[in-house]
């Protein structure tokens, strides 16, 4: 091998395994400055380690199910599904999201429902967000069978298409028109299918070796609050998923499927549900993904029927290693990374900065012993009875708000009003952009549901009119 082909090799290799990509420095670098000053906090990871979620619109709108509330705007089911628009779509939005964001990034698949898709189409667009460098996540009502999940994820010939996939599936009784329970009276109803999509994805893992990670999502209204603390329980002894997510309502999207008391419901008193069905406080301190009136997340793991967090505020160790990790580690791609490149690239960490090591053996040595020591932990290891567990409450706001507020922002004016200050205030800080290439702009998805969605949706109409009618399908859990 001559001298210029080594030097070559030598600096792929170098360029491959930097702990930071320069594109994700400059996007992490935007995303801070644009923060609004009081959410700065030693706890903020935006701008600090990610550049937030990101998401697809106008890609499928239309849905097979209706909810009370529905976040669609009222045309979205007049629009027909079309494979090559949601693949032109897709592709697009893909290209300016890592443009403008960087290399690396989590996308959610997500306009109506995603299993309305052909297999083949759903496989297509999971593939080109993972071209773009995003680690993508279906957005589901899981109103699907083993089948569809077996022909999206398993190509000709049986082979995987896909190591691993992330689904988002939302259950709740305000949904109508699930097949075999088309009108839940209860929450406690729907177990049977949540644990049934749960067992999906663990019969994928035995017969094709595809792992996942499953979120499982719920909108929270004054009809269902008193049933959150159920709904943790049961699905966390699932076992399938990795996240429990609530999303207290709000007034946005199809205004005739709207009523009243959707304020009477926020975060707090989700949270308390939450922590009533754990039998424990969950500490949502030591992380935080934008504004704290938006998001509220406590990223930790079970060992056994106890949660524990993966940061403790309370112990120096592990609040050191918090702010130690955001400013040496700050970045690192972890999660689509290459285990040998990644081990590199942290050890290229390391290397420049050698206190990393006494910082993460103090805070590992802190988190095993608040989890019953080594013996203990390992005990529960061998037996399988560890695993990651993330509570999350996204609290939305109402279009009456935002519409408004954009308005204002648009044209660089701070609102006077209060309310509309912090509708202000918290999309500036909003975890959650969609991408429009054709205007060169990201906006938060409050803007896109709120603001965009309506005349998106009227434009679509023309270009995809509806058709055909969907099929009558039977039960699957009656």
């Amino acid at each position: 091998m001559s001298w210029t082909k080594i030097r070559a090799l030598l600096g792929r290799v170098e360029t491959s395994t930097r702990p930071v990509d320069p594109r994700t420095r400059a996007a992490l670098d935007e995303r801070w400055a644009a923060l609004p000053v009081g959410v700065r906090t030693p706890s903020q990871t935006l701008g600090r380690h990610a550049v937030g979620c990101e998401g697809t619109h106008g890609v499928f709108p239309k849905c097979n199910l209706t909810c009370s509330p529905c976040y669609h705007s009222a045309d979205a089911n007049k629009i027909r599904i079309d494979g090559e628009h949601t693949l032109r779509e897709v592709a697009a939005q893909m290209r300016h999201l890592a443009a403008r964001r960087g290399p690396r990034a989590h996308a959610q698949l997500i306009g109506g429902e995603v299993s309305l898709l052909a297999p083949d189409v759903h496989a297509a667009a999971l593939t080109i967000m993972r071209e773009h460098g995003r680690e993508p996540m279906s957005f589901t009502h899981g109103d699907f069978d083993y089948e569809y999940l077996q022909a999206v994820v398993v190509g000709e010939g049986g082979r995987p298409r896909f190591g691993r996939v992330s689904y988002a599936v939302h259950f709740d009784k305000l949904m109508r028109g699930r097949r075999g329970i088309p009108r839940p009276r209860s929450e406690a109803e729907l177990h049977p299918y949540r644990r049934r999509f749960a067992e999906m994805f663990a019969r994928l893992k035995s017969e094709h070796g595809v792992s996942s990670y499953l979120a499982h999502n719920m909108t929270v209204t004054p009809d269902n609050i008193d049933e959150v603390a159920d709904v943790v329980e049961n699905v966390v002894a699932m076992g399938g998923y990795s996240m429990v997510s609530f999303q207290p309502a709000a007034f946005v999207g199809d205004a005739r499927r709207w009523s009243g008391g959707y304020r009477d419901v926020d975060i707090d008193t989700v949270w308390d549900r939450i922590e009533l069905a754990m039998r424990q406080t969950i500490s949502h301190h030591a992380i935080q993904f934008g504004d704290p009136r938006c998001n509220r997340t406590a990223l930790g793991f079970m060992v056994g029927r106890r949660w524990h967090p993966f940061l403790d505020v309370t112990r120096p160790a592990e609040v050191d290693a918090r702010e130690q990790f955001f400013r040496h580690l700050g970045g690192v791609n972890f999660g689509g990374t290459p285990p040998v490149v990644l081990f590199l690239k942290v050890l290229r960490v390391f290397a420049g900065y050698p206190r990393g090591v006494v910082v993460a053996v103090r805070w590992a040595h802190s988190a095993v012993r608040r989890c019953g020591g080594i013996r203990e932990l390992s005990v529960a290891f061998a037996r399988r009875r560890v695993r990651s567990m993330t509570f999350v409450v996204h609290r939305f706001m109402d279009a009456e708000n935002v519409s408004p507020a954009w308005k204002m922002m648009q044209s660089g004016e701070t609102a006077s009003d209060p309310v509309l200050l912090e509708t202000q205030e918290r999309l500036a800080a909003c975890t959650y952009s969609m991408a429009h290439p054709e205007t060169g702009e990201l906006v938060p998805a409050c803007v896109q549901h709120s603001v965009l969605d309506p005349g998106e949706n009227q434009e679509l109409r023309k270009l995809l009119p509806l058709l055909v009618s969907g099929s009558k399908t039977t039960g699957c859990c009656s």
